[in-house]
């Protein structure tokens, strides 16, 4: 088991942040750890990295305790916070051999080559960290993250402040990462876990609230909810869409598209055909869509 958490709980003065949360996370596992702002997303990956210690309970890492075995949990964990800690008059390749050194490296020159590589930090390597933008810092973060080749990379919001191109490229590296290593990831980006993660685990006031792959979790909560976009050619009212027979709310999305909410298992396309012929309409288009990860977090969450 690469990561182990046992009945954690984590107060601050007289607010408990996390509340009694237990989870495992296998090998090679990449597992969306989410929730809203102040769920203890955050503290609770403070604590397997062995920044802050726990109120109560207990957690490992790779078998080894983060209370008792501190130096061999950061030997085998590779952390990008949220807010990336970097020494910016460093440049990038000074700050990598730095980091390299901490961990007592011996291939540093090939190591560092290869998470330039890796990372996509070739043009930059040779400039000031604070000349960098966000987006390549926090490319500097994941390469520090990596350069020690952790069995466990702990990611706390690690495509923050990154442009579409970069983005897709940072998703790829952690999937193909993850075919390797397991890795816990914070995010609030659902397209992000729906496209990386194998599981997700969703906290709520510190207390988790769904553990569960995300096919399962997203058939789990959408008890007979669909949802169909469709477009006509001309106006139409959301009060008569809701007298269409299965239609259980209708949200006009922009001009005369409309996003229309079912909560049966039947099939209403048919039905929406009808209406779109009964008053003088043409449909320009229309889709089916499953429910969506982001649907499901804020049913959980709010």
């Amino acid at each position: 088991m690469s990561i182990k958490v046992s009945n954690i709980t984590k107060i601050y003065g007289q607010q408990k942040a996390l509340d009694d949360i237990s989870f495992e996370v296998n090998g090679s596992e990449i597992v969306g750890f989410l929730g809203p702002n102040g769920a203890g997303k955050s503290t609770m990956m403070k604590i397997l990295t062995c920044f802050i210690p726990q109120t109560l309970g207990t957690a490992s890492v790779c078998g080894f305790d983060t209370s008792e075995e501190s130096i061999e949990v950061r030997k085998n964990v590779g952390y990008l916070p949220e807010h990336n800690p970097l020494y910016l008059e460093m440049y990038v390749k000074e700050y990598l051999e730095f980091i390299a050194g901490l961990h007592h490296l011996k291939n540093v020159k090939s190591r560092i080559s290869e998470m330039i590589d890796m990372t996509g930090l070739q043009l930059e390597q040779k400039k000031k960290i604070g000349a960098l933008s966000k987006g390549y810092r926090q490319r500097v973060g994941l390469a520090q993250a990596l350069i020690h080749d952790p069995k466990v990379l702990i990611l706390d919001e690690p495509t923050t402040g990154l442009d579409p191109n970069q983005l897709s490229e940072i998703r790829n590296l952690i999937t193909e990462v993850g075919k390797h290593k397991t890795i816990l990831l914070s995010t609030h980006i659902m397209q992000e876990v729906e496209a990386v993660c194998d599981r997700v685990i969703i906290v709520k006031n510190g207390k988790i609230v769904a553990n569960e792959s995300t096919s399962v979790l997203q058939n789990s909560q959408a008890e007979n909810k669909q949802f169909i976009t469709i477009e006509f050619d001309k106006e139409t009212t959301r009060n008569l869409l809701k007298n269409v027979e299965g239609v259980f709310d209708a949200k006009n999305i922009k001009g005369n598209t409309w996003q229309i909410e079912v909560r049966t298992e039947k099939d209403i396309r048919p039905e929406l055909f009808q209406f779109a012929v009964k008053n003088g309409l043409a449909v320009l288009t229309m889709h089916k869509e499953e429910q969506r990860l982001e649907d499901v977090f804020k049913q959980l969450t709010k």
